[in-house]
């Protein structure tokens, strides 16, 4: 795993995939692939045998769509466990929760606010913990 940069869309990117369960999709449809007929394509290509082409069918495993599917798939477990590895070390602990409850837990702004205590401005966690937060970091 290389170092992964965390920005904004990263983060969104990370909600995205959480909200999704892009992850658990990925991994199903490689073991679909690999233990059914998923991963298997047909090509067409002409037979000159007779000294004519013939169009004939060749039925094989699609190894190109499966290793681009493994690409993506542990290109998403690189960034969930960099965003991750990021939100735990956020030493403030509201700040941390508030992370935690927005990016892995993809709960929306005002349930965040209710759970921490700022029911009456649900705007208050993303704009003075959050939005804060990521300012002071530098993160674009």
């Amino acid at each position: 795993m290389s170092e992964i940069k965390i920005t904004r869309k990263l983060l969104d990117e990370y909600r995205d995939m959480r909200k999704k369960r892009t992850i658990p999709i990925l991994e199903m449809e490689l073991r679909e692939m690999r233990e059914g007929d998923n991963g298997f394509g047909n090509s067409t290509i002409f037979d000159y045998r007779d000294g004519f082409p013939r169009p004939q069918s060749v039925v094989g495993f699609d190894w190109e769509q499966y290793e681009r599917r493994e690409k993506a798939l542990e290109r998403k477990k690189d960034v969930s466990k960099a965003v991750e590895k990021w939100i735990e070390e956020i030493e403030d602990g509201q700040t941390r929760c508030v992370f935690r409850m927005f990016y892995r837990d993809v709960m929306e702004w005002g349930k965040i606010a209710a759970k921490t205590g700022y029911s009456t401005s649900p705007d208050y966690p993303r704009k003075m913990i959050r939005d804060a937060y990521i300012e002071k970091c530098g993160i674009k």
